[in-house]
């Protein structure tokens, strides 16, 4: 556990460093509009012929906020929606079934574009006289609302410009995927061959709610079916570091944060090149660049990307795009953790609290390790009962450190104790607990769920005292979960053999109080599901050391 606390922390102050170095840019407005970026980021690189075709073509720069731009508001089934007449991007987006996470009587907000923060969806085409981020649309109407029964509502957006041209959106009932449709018609006397572009804008600040505590990914990521799943991080794109292919025929681009990510996945089979960018200081974009073909003289043409923006719900994700669950990225010990969520996802299905079935998921996992660790508790009941042979051979040999390891040894050997016999159970079992301890970080399903009580979130950190006297620890919420694992962890510090050296035996006294307040911060369904393994481990450890004390102090009399 402490090997695992410290990888923790490493991985917190990697992370930290990288959004230091990046801090975001503030919008001079608080308009809905974000100001020119100071530069372009850059040419695209070229690439071969027979992918997406983009030599010596550059991207326009990936603008934040563009002034005077009319907002265009958009209401479905799911969402509350914000499209500027600039560029037609898609600007703000409230997930009308998630709450937010400082207060959940507010929608959750994925898209924004506001002083304090950028997360917006840009695309367009790639060429003279067409219509990209920065061109002016114009739409039939000021407000849109998804008919009751209806299926698909459509916002058209019509470009002002020398290319006749045009931008639809179509949200879908019951979908988070957005299509996103380019169109346009080649109005001159030579053939036209055009490009799309399709990309994520947005700056490094963390998702609300994100505890230093708990680290989480947020951040750009490319599939493919070569290099399949590759997180590129901020500070990766600073470095121009791009361990994805920048050409392909399949995959899909886009930003995750912790719960939610959103993606642009362009149809399998088809050309695309796939790119991230330095916008501006803090700013960062992650896109693809598709073909829409040769257009001839007079005639018209149309391409389309779907934008998933919403929930990590692995079932659904995996159905919409190949790696698309891989957005829930369990790191190295997903083998595990996958199987583990599907068995949770089972037991919730007939159970109905996540709460319950965090219960009955580590039971099955404390029944399915039994054995190992009956065989690791048995070693420390052994060595429980030996202790006060063990402190009587210090008493004896004081400061002659060679001869009480002799005589330790020879007491080992009568006693037959391997005084290393718990370890080898307990580290079989530590990637299942670490795996577990993924699932249940990173499951949107948990977010906001109930178990019981004044348990009203399963992901946000237990906050008993804060509702029941307004009390905090600095600021930090006090929970009732966190002192009962403490409580546990004492009662099995008291259940094991002391260890000899003074110092091990005080830092075994000080561990449950430094764990809860570690556990302070962690979410609810993690310290529910350490509670209850310690109380299962407990009831196994006393068994175990009753039976070994019994039958030591049968043979005490019958000697």
């Amino acid at each position: 556990m402490s090997v695992f606390l410290l990888y923790e922390g490493w991985q917190r102050d990697q992370q930290s460093a990288q959004v230091a170095a990046v801090a975001p840019v503030p919008v001079p407005s608080t308009k809905p509009g974000p100001v020119p970026a100071k530069s372009d980021a850059g040419a695209v690189p070229s690439a071969p012929t027979g992918t997406a075709r983009t030599q010596n073509l550059a991207l326009p720069a990936a603008t934040v906020v563009v002034n005077n731009g009319k907002t265009i508001n958009v209401e479905t089934d799911l969402y509350f929606a914000e499209i500027s007449t600039v560029g037609g991007d898609l600007t703000g987006l409230r997930l009308k079934k998630h709450g937010g996470t400082l207060d959940r009587k507010q929608n959750f907000v994925l898209f924004t574009r506001s002083a304090d923060h950028v997360y917006v969806a840009q695309s367009g085409l790639i060429g003279t006289g067409l219509p990209n981020h920065q061109t002016e649309y114009t739409a039939s109407a000021q407000e849109y609302k998804m008919a009751d029964g209806a299926a698909a509502l459509e916002i058209r957006l019509e470009a002002t410009g020398s290319v006749k041209s045009a931008k639809t959106y179509q949200f879908q009932r019951n979908n988070y995927v957005i299509d996103v449709k380019h169109e346009l018609t080649n109005s001159g006397a030579a053939p036209l061959e055009a490009f799309a572009y399709f990309q994520l804008v947005r700056d490094t600040k963390l998702p609300d709610g994100d505890s230093a505590m708990v680290p989480t990914y947020t951040g750009a990521a490319v599939y493919t079916d070569k290099e399949k799943f590759q997180k590129v991080a901020f500070g990766d794109i600073d470095k121009g570091k791009t361990p994805y292919p920048k050409n392909s025929n399949d995959g899909w681009v886009g930003m995750l944060q912790h719960y939610f990510l959103s993606a642009w996945l362009p149809k399998n089979d088809t050309p695309r090149e796939y790119y991230t960018r330095l916008v501006q200081q803090g700013l960062y974009a992650a896109g693809v660049i598709v073909p829409a073909g040769t257009v001839a003289p007079g005639a018209s043409a149309a391409v389309s990307v779907p934008l998933y923006a919403g929930p990590q719900e692995q079932e659904k994700l995996a159905a919409l795009a190949p790696g698309l669950e891989l957005a829930v990225d369990y790191g190295v010990l997903t083998v595990i953790a996958a199987p583990l969520f599907w068995v949770l996802q089972w037991i919730h299905g007939w159970a109905g609290n996540w709460g319950v079935a965090i219960i009955i998921l580590t039971v099955l996992i404390k029944l399915l390790f039994y054995p190992l660790s009956e065989a690791s508790y048995r070693s420390m009941g052994k060595m429980r009962v030996v202790a006060p042979k063990l402190q009587r051979l210090k008493e004896q040999f004081g400061d002659d450190r060679q001869r009480m390891q002799q005589a330790m040894m020879e007491l080992y050997k009568t006693e037959k104790i391997n005084p290393l016999g718990g370890c080898l159970p307990i580290v079989v079992q530590i990637p299942v607990f670490i795996a577990l301890y993924w699932v249940l970080l990173g499951s949107v399903e948990m977010r906001q769920a109930p178990f019981a009580l004044w348990i009203t979130d399963l992901s946000a950190p237990d906050r008993f005292f804060n509702q029941l006297f307004n009390f905090s620890f600095f600021g930090q919420p006090i929970g009732l979960l966190p002192l009962l694992m403490g409580a546990t962890m004492i009662i099995q510090t008291r259940l094991n053999p002391v260890p000899p050296d003074p110092i091990q035996a005080k830092v075994m006294k000080i561990m449950p109080v430094a764990f809860s307040i570690f556990f302070f911060f962690f979410p609810a369904g993690l310290v529910l599901y350490w509670l209850v393994n310690n109380v299962l481990s407990i009831a196994q450890q006393w068994h175990i050391n009753r039976a070994l004390e019994g039958g030591a102090k049968s043979a005490t009399r019958k000697s």
